[in-house]
């Protein structure tokens, strides 16, 4: 009997633990959660999400929903980062940004395109649930 209930209890861990993966998206479906991966830390919901890079950060201001072959594009805005501490008064200069990418399963790649000089940061590779990896700028 004993061999029975840890059997279950084994299959039921199983089912448990899939389910936090979060299941892949499927077009047009809003992607949300913690993503992470070397130099990001991506945090999506329903709205939009929240950015952190080594030296600066950045917000997206409307859904993430990948089409039917993953890839998606959004607006945003992008804020860089310095060394040191920030001063008294100092403004952070936010500009806009658009975020490209494509998901696959639980990993997104991921590119960021500054608007007014063209700049573009990534790709960045970041994993569902992963732990983010981010060294600050000194």
């Amino acid at each position: 009997m004993s061999r029975y209930v840890c059997i279950v209890a084994s299959a039921l861990a199983l089912i448990v633990l899939s389910a936090c993966q979060g299941a892949p998206s499927r077009a047009g479906e809003t992607l949300t959660g913690s993503w992470g991966g070397q130099h990001v830390a991506l945090e999506l919901a329903p709205l939009g999400g929240t950015l952190e890079y080594d030296c600066a950060a950045g917000t997206i201001d409307e859904p993430v929903r990948p089409d039917s072959s993953g890839r998606f594009s959004v607006r945003g805005t992008h804020t860089p980062g310095h060394g040191g501490p920030e001063r008294v008064g100092e403004e952070a200069l936010v500009l806009p940004a658009n975020y490209e990418g494509r998901v696959s399963g639980s990993r997104m790649t991921l590119s960021v395109r500054v608007v007014p000089s063209g700049l573009e940061l990534g790709p960045f590779t970041v994993e569902r649930g992963a732990t983010p990896v981010i060294v600050r700028c000194l």
